[in-house]
């Protein structure tokens, strides 16, 4: 199944939840693409602690799921 996931807020937790929630896809196989609309192209700057958005990303990437901004 392909599946394409569109965000578009500043918030770090719902960029950390969706790259979770694409990495978990990606492991069952599916064909997943995420895009970056708006503030959340900025995903980088609200990398931390709590929220490690960087680390998450680069294991998306690394498993062949696909980043669009």
């Amino acid at each position: 199944m392909k599946i394409a996931m569109v965000i578009c807020q500043d918030i770090p937790e719902i960029i950390w939840n969706a790259f979770r929630l694409a990495n978990i896809m990606l492991e069952g196989m599916e064909d997943v693409t995420i895009f970056l609309n708006g503030p959340s192209v900025k995903y980088e700057e609200l990398d931390s602690s709590q929220f490690p958005l960087i680390e998450l990303s680069k294991i998306f990437t690394l498993s062949e799921g696909e980043l669009l901004a």
